[in-house]
């Protein structure tokens, strides 16, 4: 499969609020009522999808396999975060997105996230298999 259409430059911002779902205290640290990692690394996730999604033939999707970012600064209940993914790095099936979040006021995020084009029937298959063992 040739996906010629998916290039280093490629970019895509998305904005979030940080509910109460999205804090640390949901994360297990009860005393912390801001926006948790794991909710920034969904984010994350998510807008990186946004970037390649629509240049992707019918049955391929992307599934991710790094992350290496810095959560630099705290982000309080009902603010928003704007996360920015730009596609770095194309290597086959390969992509290497750098990222960056902003709250209202700080630069709150910054690093890389990995990313696999797959081919989703073949890719279930084998997670069927593996479900089986």
């Amino acid at each position: 499969m040739d996906f010629n259409n998916i290039v280093p430059g490629m970019s895509y911002e998305r904005e979030y609020i940080v509910e109460e779902s999205d804090t640390a205290e949901q994360f297990g640290d009860v005393h912390v009522p801001v926006c948790a990692t794991p909710a920034l690394l969904a984010w994350i996730e998510n807008t990186a999808i946004g970037t390649v999604a629509p240049f992707l033939p019918e049955g391929w999707e992307t599934v991710g396999t790094d992350f290496d970012f810095k959560h630099m600064a705290a982000t309080p209940v009902g603010m928003k975060v704007r996360v920015v993914t730009e596609l770095k790095e194309v290597n086959g099936k390969l992509l290497t997105f750098h990222v960056k979040a902003y709250d209202e006021i700080d630069k709150i995020c910054e690093g890389t996230h990995g990313r696999a084009i797959i081919e989703l029937k073949k890719f279930m298959s084998r997670v069927k298999e593996k479900a089986k063992q």
